[in-house]
């Protein structure tokens, strides 16, 4: 899934239920390619461990680090420090993940957001082709008005967990 941040490939499997372990590495964002870096930013790690716990936790697997020694990290201690640091990184990242769930403030703007999507006509659409929907679109005069994501309202909810 490159190109996709990694709580998305995390939210994706779980919700197609094939989620089984986690390759606990962090991609370079500018190439969208997983470069099997170690872990580093707990904000990040905090909401794949989210959507972990939100699907029932690690069923088939663990966490594991394929992360290797890259650029100018050569010697033994940087692969040490990178393990212990990366390690650090999915305890604290867990912990806020844990306290999320516990709060339940991203699954209540989650359904807040797509409440709209269980009425009838929303459902029409989703079930119907794209030929149905036009025809419901131009017979009913459909004009939805743009709402709010709430991106740094939820990104500040996330750090006050980290």
């Amino acid at each position: 899934m490159a190109g996709h941040s990694f709580e998305h490939e995390i939210a994706t499997a779980v919700a197609l239920d094939v989620f089984g372990s986690i390759d606990m590495n962090r991609n370079d964002y500018q190439s969208g390619w997983d470069t099997d870096q170690f872990p580093n930013n707990v904000p990040e790690v905090a909401l794949a461990y989210y959507y972990i716990i939100q699907g029932g936790g690690l069923k088939s697997g663990g966490t594991n680090f394929d992360a290797k020694l890259r650029r100018q990290s050569l010697d033994p201690q940087d692969l040490i420090a990178a393990h212990i640091g990366g390690m650090d990184v999915c305890a604290k990242g867990f912990k806020a993940a844990a306290k999320m769930v516990e709060d339940g403030g991203l699954q209540k703007a989650l359904d807040d957001r797509y409440a709209n999507w269980n009425s009838e006509r929303a459902q029409a659409m989703l079930n119907g082709s794209l030929e149905s929907i036009e025809e419901m679109v131009l017979s009913e005069n459909i004009n939805p008005s743009a709402k709010s994501g709430r991106q740094e309202i939820l990104e500040n909810y996330v750090n006050r967990f980290v």
